[in-house]
């Protein structure tokens, strides 16, 4: 009895000892130990921004997702009414709850069935359930189903589907933005999370009169776009149509504010869905407006136009005597078609879209005055607007022509560019010879509802304005029926505007395979409202601009009319003389053939 008696005082002593060590001296600790057990943090997961149209429909946005596990352990008493699991009720308990998830979950029974039968405590069996569908599982009140607080998260929906993809871009699962508008303001578009942090107990429940604290997320801002939702549809639509008739390769639609630089469309094909394409392998990501280069061909004439009328060495009545046939240095040049020789004005040179001629109104220049014009039109450099994997195009120096290419760049081959400068140049004429910078993002919007307005696009001249309604005067010549792009004309509408078809380099295989096909123009020509590029590559003969892309160009531009209410001015376009008499241009002091203007190095 004394040495049970010395050893329950001993123990006792000890269990006091330490009794008085953990709630005296070492109380602090302790209490930070046990607390720091049962403490955890469930982050708050940030809504991305939207993205939107100028007229507010939603491009992107983000919808919250949950993620629904369970504890098998405990589905099994489901409807039984007891505390534990009885062999001769758990599997009736566990269909009966595979019956009732299964709907909501979009699984199918017998599946789930085995999701929730077993014994492990946590088993995921959604990551992709909306809040609302997570409470109507909540009222079911099956015993182990649970919402992962710590993995609530965030998922980009685009309701525009096809139509905007390429322009809008994608964001990848692990909420990675991955190109177009989605990653060029993504610094806008993301938010910040927050966090909750709380005490639970054994089961993971939240205890209810616990310490708890909460810093909420901050969603991000919502970008509104300058594009157009209905003329970004249309556009869509008729590019890829057209191609597909076509068999061509791919193509852009780029739809210009002639006074703003506003890109009201920018519509590319190939594009992809990014709900279910982003990973695929193949699959065509990127903007083609915006990436892709190309050399421009004959709607690069009016930039040689531009500048040989800007500094004076033509009109548009001078004449230009155009052979078959014209050396220069190791190549003879020709045109599209074989042709006695003609006897046109520069307006005339510009409606035929004349090679030969163009090079001899190239040739009243110094190749370093053309390289400038060139650069100051917006080629050779990116156009301002940010855009993720765009292109500066390819402008060689003056200084490294060669002969021939002295030649070819004035009809725009030897030169690349984006759908974004091609339409820019033409953005430039109608504008009076003012470029404006293209401009994509037009205001931001805070989480308050406070609105910032994007600064407006840099401009400068780059042309007069006596220049610029010259070219636009001889570009209403091209949709004449003196001119090679008759089908783009449209009822009731001055239209100027210009065809292209230049051999296309394929980085594929290495070499020129195929053609681009282009026609790019404003409307209307008199008072210039809107400015529509059509740019299709690679399609099956006839590939010529005017009947490939004119005809898109005349769908695309008269819905642009008709959807942003502009009426036609009811002018009547003003008489050029195209062609004059064999004889007259002979005696004019001021005419331009083969050997009166010798090339200027």
């Amino acid at each position: 009895m004394r040495t049970l008696t010395v050893a329950t005082i001993f123990v006792l002593s000890v269990f006091g000892a330490q009794l008085v060590r953990i709630q005296g001296l070492d109380a602090s600790a302790v209490a930070a130990e046990a607390e720091s057990k049962r403490v955890t943090a469930q982050i708050i997961p940030a809504m991305r921004g939207q993205i939107l149209a100028a007229d507010g429909t939603v491009l992107a946005s983000s919808v919250v997702r949950e993620v629904v596990t369970v504890d098998q352990t405990v589905v099994c008493t489901y409807g039984t009414k007891k505390n534990t699991c009885d062999p001769t009720t758990s599997a009736d308990a566990v269909q009966r709850a595979a019956e009732q998830l299964a709907p909501l979950l979009g699984t199918p029974v017998s599946e789930l069935v085995t999701q929730l039968t077993g014994t492990s405590r946590y088993r995921v069996l959604s990551r992709d359930v909306t809040p609302l569908t997570w409470n109507k599982i909540a009222k079911l009140g099956i015993p182990g189903v649970l919402r992962d607080r710590r993995e609530t998260r965030s998922e980009r929906t685009y309701p525009q589907g096809t139509t905007t993809a390429a322009l809008v871009g994608y964001v990848t699962d692990d909420g990675t933005p991955g190109g177009g508008v989605e990653l060029m303001v993504d610094k806008d578009l993301e938010g910040t999370p927050g966090k909750t942090t709380y005490e639970q107990g054994r089961d993971g429940t939240a205890i209810p009169a616990a310490a708890s604290s909460t810093t909420p997320a901050v969603d991000g801002r919502d970008v509104t776009l300058t594009v157009n939702s209905s003329l970004q549809w249309y556009a869509q639509n008729a590019l890829a149509q057209r191609i597909k008739e076509t068999k061509a390769k791919a193509g852009t639609v780029v739809i210009m504010d002639a006074r703003s630089g506003d890109l009201l469309s920018v519509a590319s094909y190939p594009t992809f869905d990014p709900d279910t394409d982003v990973g695929k392998k193949g699959a065509q990501l990127d903007n083609k407006a915006f990436s892709d280069v190309f050399e421009p061909g004959s709607t690069a004439k009016i930039m040689t136009m531009a500048a040989a009328l800007e500094e004076k060495t033509v009109t548009p009545s001078t004449p230009v005597v155009i052979p078959n046939r014209l050396p220069r240095y190791d190549r003879s040049f020709k045109d599209s078609h074989e042709h006695p020789t003609q006897y046109r004005t520069v307006a005339g040179t510009l409606a035929e879209s004349s090679n030969i001629g163009t090079i001899l109104v190239s040739e009243t220049l110094k190749s370093s005055t053309l390289e400038r014009y060139f650069h100051k039109f917006g080629l050779g450099s990116r156009s301002g607007v940010g855009y993720p994997g765009e292109s500066a195009g390819l402008l060689p120096k003056s200084s490294t022509w060669s002969g021939s290419q002295r030649a070819t760049v004035a009809f725009g081959q030897g030169i690349s560019v984006t759908a974004i400068q091609a339409a820019s140049v033409f953005q430039t004429i109608a504008n009076g010879g003012v470029r404006v910078a293209p401009r994509l993002v037009d205001s931001v919007r805070e989480a308050d509802g406070t609105v910032t307005e994007m600064p407006k696009s840099a401009s400068s001249r780059v042309v007069s304005e006596q220049t610029a309604g010259d070219v636009s005067k001889m570009l209403e010549g091209v949709v004449s029926p003196d001119g090679t792009a008759e089908e783009a004309t449209i009822p009731g509408y001055r239209i100027a505007g210009k065809t292209g078809t230049a051999e296309f380099y394929d980085d594929k295989v290495g070499k020129y395979s195929g053609k681009t096909a282009s026609f790019i123009g404003y409307a209307p020509a008199d008072d210039p409202q809107v400015v529509v590029a059509v740019i299709v590559q690679k399609p099956t003969y006839p590939f010529f601009g005017g009947y490939v892309a004119g005809p898109v160009f005349k769908d695309v531009m008269t819905y642009a009319l008709q959807e942003l209410k502009i009426p036609p001015t009811g002018k009547k376009a003003q008489h050029l003389t195209l062609q004059v008499d064999p004889e007259e241009a002979l005696a004019d002091p001021d005419v331009l053939r083969d050997g009166t203007k010798q090339p200027r190095r």
